[in-house]
């Protein structure tokens, strides 16, 4: 579409999570430092909660990308399931068979032990925690009990939005709630942050040329997507196709305005922003 116009390899503003375009902004440095530091140090439990787009997902493979071969990894992204469904696909994930009536704990167990010997470390990752139902997140906390008398057998992650938060908090899930031993919150971006990532991403895209977007594109950008990459994204794609329709080679505020018109997310976010 408009690759070739301004001299782009592959687009600069998928929406997919792709790693390869982590912006490692100071709030995001120090979430992936502490995933790291927790990780090598066998901190059993930690918490990384974001609004809708603030990039939980990108930083959760970005994390798996840069395990290093002492690691195994679970991944769940999808944990709106039945406790045992869950307990199955985390075994599933890390290749640990379960006979049809075999507890998928045990089953785990045994292979945690297995691993624990061989001197590898086991992580889960849950991605969208929030969703967990509150038997599933009990199911995760007997995973976290797991352990020799020197270290636990498995390192637990849950990335999820805010209202994990306001989950954790209930009664019932006490004994969870104090696992936790870490917890980071993926916050906005903020003017200088929202142009370097814009920046960073045309860059790794295959741009060479001067600045693309201008100061007043750049102040209307973080303004109306409020700092959240996931709405930066969609809006930088949409000004560029503008751009691109009129055959201008920068983006200025009339091809932001135009993408902020097709983006109801944008234009809501525009009227809290107002000055």
């Amino acid at each position: 579409m408009y690759l070739e116009f301004f001299g782009l390899r592959e687009y600069p503003f998928a929406l997919t999570p792709d790693t390869g375009f982590f912006c490692a902004d100071e709030n995001r440095r120090a979430a992936l430092t502490l995933l790291h530091f927790a990780l090598d140090n066998g901190e059993g439990f930690v918490k990384i909660t974001g609004e809708v787009g603030t990039g939980k997902t990108t930083l959760c493979r970005t994390l798996l990308s840069r395990m290093g071969p002492g690691f195994r990894s679970a991944y769940i992204l999808n944990p709106q399931q039945t406790p045992r469904s869950l307990l199955r696909a985390i075994a599933a994930d890390l290749g640990v068979a379960v006979g049809m009536d075999q507890d998928p704990l045990e089953a785990i167990h045994q292979s945690l032990l297995q691993a624990a010997a061989a001197g590898q470390r086991v992580v889960l990752l849950v991605d969208e925690a929030q969703t967990l139902s509150d038997a599933a997140l009990e199911s995760i906390r007997l995973l976290s009990n797991l352990e020799t008398e020197k270290s636990k057998l498995i390192q637990i992650v849950l990335f999820g939005q805010p209202e994990l938060d306001i989950r954790l908090q209930q009664p019932q899930l006490r004994q969870l709630r104090q696992r936790i031993g870490f917890h980071h919150a993926l916050l906005p971006l903020s003017r200088e942050e929202s142009a370097v990532y814009l920046e960073h991403r045309l860059r790794h895209a295959g741009y060479t040329g001067g600045p693309l977007f201008r100061p007043e594109a750049l102040r209307l950008l973080q303004r109306s997507s409020g700092g959240t990459p996931r709405l930066l994204n969609l809006l930088g794609h949409k000004s560029l196709l503008a751009a691109y329709g009129a055959g201008r080679r920068s983006i200025g505020r009339r091809e932001v305005l135009r993408a902020m018109a097709d983006t109801p997310q944008a234009r809501q976010r525009r009227l809290w922003w107002r000055p």
